[in-house]
């Protein structure tokens, strides 16, 4: 009995053994290290390749559904849209059109040179503008104005309670109307990254503080619709006009002698600031005010309020305009009321906008003071 337990106890020990063979055979790491990663990093780009093959594949069926007149019933509940609702997208051939991606270029070097101070630096229009943050510092910048918002929203609500609050002041500094159907921006169209609602919001904010950029001219995208009628999604393709000249978006139209004296007789245009400053110090002066610096000192408004007094003979009253201004929007009140009392002298409706002198624009402060010397010159 005891040599037969030996014998099967040897018989079992052997199995054993062959068993503990063959799962190391199965299960060993491979001798060389090197070559199991290699096989374990093809494996990955397999699975990352198959991954990639999958989202392709649901992105190009989502452009088809996009870009399919005839959406059924069936894939409204593909998009989250409410009856009556509507999302826009830009087609992907104008995303990629070269003028396009100048554009975009153009204006975040415009947006990074203006918040160089703030160590701002917007890389994406799309990711880093949506959420009012950066708008905001913008807008403060160009304005020279604090906005009364949270300094970080964390919060999609706090998000659009900021973006809300720093549009609505756009809105009142572009000089738009509360309701506008027509405009080409939204709260919810920036924040929902709508690329061609934030650009047209950027170009005009470009364009009204007169920013020292060009854009690409004739600059359009392709964009398609989506709207949720009666349960079902409709779409339609429009273009969309993103610039058009330069000289018409700056509000250049015919040329006049202040152009050609720039373009072309430099070395004459100090003889036509002296003559000026001798004829606007002449009234100043009554009042013991002075004038040195043509450039800069008419840019606020104030003295335009005043020497305007002065030549009609009657004495403004200090508080239909700001004396002391600290602010873009204040300046701007004092020069377009200057100009109101202009054209109440019987002047010709300036062709400066009061935007353009109060950002140092020489040209546009030049003619406006020509304007006042051709009719007053002789005025003592």
């Amino acid at each position: 009995m005891s040599c037969f337990t030996t014998h099967e106890a040897k018989e079992n020990d052997e199995e054993d053994s062959k068993k503990v063979k063959r799962h190391k055979t199965t299960f060993s790491e491979p001798k060389d290290d090197k070559e199991w990663r290699e096989r374990e990093k093809k494996k990955e780009r397999e699975r990352n390749r198959v991954n990639r093959d999958e989202v392709n594949e649901l992105t190009e069926e989502g452009k088809h559904a996009i870009d399919d007149p005839s959406l059924s019933p069936d894939l409204a509940g593909t998009f989250i849209l409410d009856e009556g609702e509507e999302r826009s997208m830009i087609e992907p051939a104008s995303r990629d059109d070269l003028k396009f991606k100048e554009l975009q270029k153009v204006l975040i070097e415009w947006i990074n040179d203006t918040l160089v101070e703030n160590r701002i630096i917007v890389k994406d229009i799309e990711e880093d503008l949506f959420d009012g943050q950066i708008l905001g510092k913008l807008i403060e910048k160009l304005a020279d104005i604090k906005l009364e918002v949270a300094e970080v929203t964390q919060s999609e609500q706090g998000q659009k309670q900021k973006l809300k609050t720093v549009l609505d002041t756009t809105n009142r500094l572009l000089n738009l109307p509360r309701w506008n159907h027509q405009q080409k921006w939204s709260m919810e169209s920036i924040h929902s990254k709508n690329i061609v609602a934030i650009i047209h919001l950027l170009v005009a904010l470009a364009q009204h503080f007169r920013a020292p950029i060009r854009f690409p001219e004739h600059v359009s995208v392709n964009v398609v619709v989506v709207q949720r009628r009666d349960g079902q999604l409709a779409t339609r393709k429009v273009v969309e006009e993103l610039t058009t000249t330069n000289d018409m978006m700056q509000g250049k139209f015919e040329r006049d002698a202040f152009d050609t004296l720039f373009d072309h007789a430099p070395d004459k245009l100090n003889v036509v600031k002296r003559s000026l400053i001798t004829f606007v110090n002449k009234h100043l002066n009554k009042i013991n005010l002075e004038v040195t610096d043509l450039d800069t000192q008419f840019a606020d408004g104030v003295y335009l309020v005043l020497l305007m007094g002065l030549l009609e003979g009657y004495f403004v009253p200090l508080y239909s305009f700001h004396l002391t201004p600290d602010s873009f929007d204040q300046k701007v009140h004092n020069v377009q009321f200057s100009l109101e009392l202009m054209q109440d002298g019987g002047l010709p409706k300036p062709k400066a906008r009061p935007e353009d002198i109060v950002n140092l624009d020489l040209k546009a402060t030049l003619r406006v003071l020509y304007n006042l010397f051709t009719k007053y010159k002789h005025l003592n």
